[in-house]
């Protein structure tokens, strides 16, 4: 990476055990992506996605995004998600927000660093993040430059695309 690559966004706090039904309801499975992000969190939190804004980070406490191996994180990508931290992220979650090119981050710490409503400041190649209503920095878990760079590269897909192993479908 290069340059000043920070993002920040709007912090939205969610708790322990979010699971993956709660962000992709399982009625909207086999839909179509953008009904896909349009139902994110709409039992769970219903109005949510009018309130949050392109770029807002969601901060998540232990085990965020346990469950099935449902697009969740896709969703979360295209409903504007800017980024995630979270306390703990399950391995499979992780894996697919990698996959996906949603940027997610385990961040010891981060749920008591930031009430909602806060700015988190993001910058990946110093893996840190920064409260800037209060200044307080924490470390960001590092991840294998592997995964990392399939994550900032769009995902699985857009990689295997750029490699010449695979052509996506175009519009036209």
């Amino acid at each position: 990476m290069s340059g000043n690559n920070m993002l920040s966004g709007k912090v939205w706090k969610f708790g322990d055990n979010i699971n993956t039904d709660l962000m992709l309801p399982g009625p909207y499975l086999f839909r179509g992506e953008a009904e896909q992000a349009g139902a994110v969190f709409m039992n769970h939190r219903p109005g949510w996605l009018a309130e949050m804004k392109p770029g807002d980070a969601i901060i998540g406490g232990f085990n965020y995004g346990m469950g099935s191996s449902r697009p969740a994180a896709r969703s979360l990508r295209n409903c504007g998600v800017g980024f995630l931290l979270a306390e703990s992220i399950n391995g499979l979650f992780l894996r697919n927000c990698v996959n996906y090119g949603f940027r997610a981050f385990e961040c010891p710490g981060v749920t008591q660093a930031f009430e909602e409503g806060d700015r988190a400041e993001l910058i990946i190649e110093e893996w840190t993040v920064r409260n800037a209503r209060t200044g307080q920095a924490l470390a960001v878990s590092k991840l294998p430059k592997m995964l990392l760079d399939m994550m900032l590269g769009g995902g699985i897909f857009p990689m295997l695309e750029a490699q010449g192993l695979i052509a996506l479908k175009t519009a036209g």
